[in-house]
């Protein structure tokens, strides 16, 4: 993938790829740290630790649709907010 708004790929990063992948061309560094973290249903494969996310196994913010899924979950988000302000 080029890079683009939507993804961008570190080589230069010592920690690439900071996840297990099966191939390093496609890893998106994008989102380094996931913006979804503070979500209750990210949507994401992560395991709960005494109320402190592991998302190591998690690889959405780090795929190629990555970037639409994450704006997809944030604008959800925030049309939810708007509904319920009655904002809209």
């Amino acid at each position: 993938m080029e890079s683009s708004y939507k993804f961008y790929n570190n080589k230069g990063c010592h920690y690439l790829p900071c996840h297990k992948v099966n191939n390093v061309d496609e890893f998106n560094c994008m989102f380094c740290y996931c913006p979804l973290y503070f979500f209750d249903e990210c949507g994401g494969n992560y395991k709960d630790k005494s109320g402190i996310k592991d998302c190591s196994d998690c690889l959405i913010p780090h795929s190629p649709k990555g970037y639409d899924y994450i704006n997809q979950k944030i604008m959800g988000a925030n049309q939810k907010r708007r509904e319920f302000n009655g904002i809209d």
